[in-house]
Parts: C-alpha cells; structure tokens; sequence
C-alpha cells in the first residue's frame, strides 16, 4: 500500500477530550453498517464502560463491529471485558499477544488510533479508551471523510489479516475475514488534499521520510508537538539547520504528570545545542500533553506517531496529512494557544540546570542508546 494524495476530503480539527470523545460516540451511535477499531489502548474504566456499550448497541442493531486492540498497551483490559464484548457480538483480536514461541518480536507493537464508521467517516489522532483522555490528559484528534477514508480501511485490513494478530474468542493465529465497506475512492466530500501515511518500524519508514522532507523545506514555520521527543540523528540536524536559515522552529513538549518521565530525561539531552541553534522549546504547564500534530507551513500532520525511537523503530504507527491552507490556519490558532500556556526554555535557563537535571540526561540518554540497538 503506497501512500497517495487524494483531492475532495473534508478534515476536521477535534481538540481536547471535550470536543472529540463526544463526536466519536454520536458517530459509533449512527452506524448502520459497519465499524472498524484499531486502538492501542483500551481499559476498563467510565470511558471503557460507554465504550462497550455502545459498540454493544451498534451490534444489537445489526452493525459489523470489528475491534483490534494491542496486546501490550491494553494489557489491563480484564478478561471478562473481552469476555463481554465477544458476547455482545464484537468481533475482536489482540496484536501479538506473548508467547514463548513468539517472544523476540514481542517488542513491535500495533501504536495506531484509528475509527471507521460504515467506510465513510474515519477518526485518528493519539486517543485510546482510558479515562485519563477524558480527566487529565490533553488530546487532539481529526474527523475524515473523503476519499482518504479508503486508504484507512485499507490499512485496517492488513494488520485485521496479519497472523500477529489473535482472536480472542478462539485463540487462533490465522486470517480474519477482512470484508469490509469502502466509500467509493472518487466519492468526494470537500476540496481538502490530504493522505494516509504509515510506518513500520525499520521495514517501512513513511512517517519518519515525510516529516524530514517537510522540515529540509520549510521556509517559515515548523511547530512539532509530541509527549515523548527522542529524535533520530537526521531530525536533530535538520531542526537545526531550518532555526539557522531563519525559520520559526518550535517544539512544543510534556512537562507535568509525564507518564513516562525517562523518555522525557532522554530527549532533554538534545536541548542544549537546539537551543544553541535557536530551536525554540515550550513545556506545556496545565497536563500532560499527549498530542501528536505538526506544522510545515501549509502541511499538517495528526495521528499516533512520536518522535522516539520505540515509535520509529518498532512500532506500527500511521497519521491523517494535511495539505491545505485554511486547516493549517486552524492548527496554528491551536499551537499558539497551547504557546500560551507553556513555560519557554531559554539557552541560558537551561545552561545553569542542576548536576542533577544534568546526570538524569545522562543516565536515561544510555538507557535510551542501548534501547537503540535492540533492533
């Protein structure tokens, strides 16, 4: 599958868990065919509960409802959840549950967000069924129709037929039934450009190609917002070649309640000769800031995807691009405001931190190495 720009979509921006969890259940609510889930995570929980009970009724009412979760980032998920919705007449699958025989792949995991409803209407962004996106955790997400839509489908359908993936009603590790309704690829619904890329760790790299082409030519801005930043060589040197040449370079990263703090450690490593460089660098201050969006002048990009290694190495991840002025326009109004609410590093800030700040570098940039090499 080879990612192609498509005319005639229609994008649109949900931010924060008030906007688009809302809109993600009245559009469950309204399918009457189909329904296609490819989370990473789904807990038990106030969210969780809504959640099953609305693919329940989606069933009762004759729906195809086809959930694939990650067997790793839905480890919590308690059996008799999975129990209750194969009972409802979910159809569901775990991607590449544990085993011995399976061990040394365990580590590639299926990171993608994704929600189709009747091959029409599609969803991604960095959400999961947890209730932290709907207490504590700030989220966005985009709405897709048009002809993208097919492409996501598509994608589903891979990984739904992959034999890493498990049913969990049987145990079996074969081909699912893939059948599936697609909107008609020349169907349009708007005048937005946009496509579907994806990546695979180190077999396919899409995502990772992409963003360095954007940001070796962007001429006047490039704003990156990612919660775990632990970028590749090649990215490192590209943000600071685009600060020299006189472009807006910002990152806007996680600073409290971070769930995975040495990741945050490991990347802090790189700020001094950003910084040096005039890469501009912003902790959002309120919550922990798990959204994952760019913005290359006029090119957006949302979806599942980080700037660490675990996402670029390992993982199967995919993001909605963007390719049109007026939603650019709208995803800089929301930068700036999250701008707003940031504490901004200064080089000289951050050349007086404590030896201890200094040694946590260190120390998790090892860790970080070493992770590295697993490949």
């Amino acid at each position: 599958m080879r990612e192609q720009w498509h005319d005639g979509n229609h994008f649109s921006l949900l931010p924060t868990a008030d906007c688009f969890v809302p809109a993600l259940f009245e559009a469950i609510d309204q399918a009457k065919e189909s329904i296609l889930i490819e989370l990473y995570i789904v807990e038990d929980g106030e969210m969780g509960e809504r959640f099953f009970a609305a693919l329940a009724r989606a069933v009762a009412r004759g729906v195809d409802v086809r959930l694939l979760i990650d067997a790793c980032g839905s480890w919590s998920l308690s059996d008799d959840s999975k129990q209750r919705l194969v009972d409802s007449g979910v159809s569901l699958r775990e991607f590449n549950v544990l085993t011995l025989r399976h061990l040394g792949r365990f580590i590639s995991r299926d990171h993608r967000k994704l929600i189709v409803i009747d091959g029409h209407t599609a969803f991604t962004g960095g959400f999961g069924v947890n209730d932290q996106f709907l207490r504590s955790w700030f989220e966005v997400a985009v709405r897709i129709t048009g002809p993208c839509v097919d492409d996501w489908v598509k994608l589903f359908n891979r990984v739904w037929r992959s034999r890493k993936t498990q049913d969990f009603a049987t145990g079996a590790r074969r081909k699912g039934n893939a059948t599936a309704i697609l909107p008609n690829p020349t169907h349009s619904e708007g005048h937005m450009v946009g496509r579907v890329v994806w990546g695979q760790g180190y077999r396919y790299q899409a995502i990772r190609r992409s963003l360095q082409h954007q940001v070796g030519t962007a001429r006047e801005r490039i704003w990156i917002c990612t919660p775990y930043f632990v970028p590749t060589r090649t990215l490192r040197r590209q943000l600071r070649r685009a600060a020299r040449r006189g472009v807006d370079v910002r990152l806007l990263l996680a600073a409290r309640d971070h769930d995975h703090p040495s990741v945050r450690y490991a990347g802090q490593r790189f700020f001094t000769r950003l910084l040096r460089s005039n890469v501009r660098i912003f902790e959002f201050q309120p919550r922990f800031i798990h959204a994952k969006f760019s913005l290359c002048d006029g090119w957006s990009s949302i979806g599942s995807c980080n700037f660490d290694h675990w996402s670029l190495q390992w993982n199967l991840e995919a993001n909605q691009e963007i390719d049109d002025p007026e939603f650019a326009t709208e995803l800089g109004r929301l930068f700036e405001h999250c701008f707003d609410q940031c504490h901004e590093i200064s080089a000289a800030r951050w050349a007086s931190r404590s030896r201890r700040q200094r040694l946590r570098e260190w120390g998790y940039g090892v860790m970080d190495a070493l992770i590295t090499r697993l490949r």
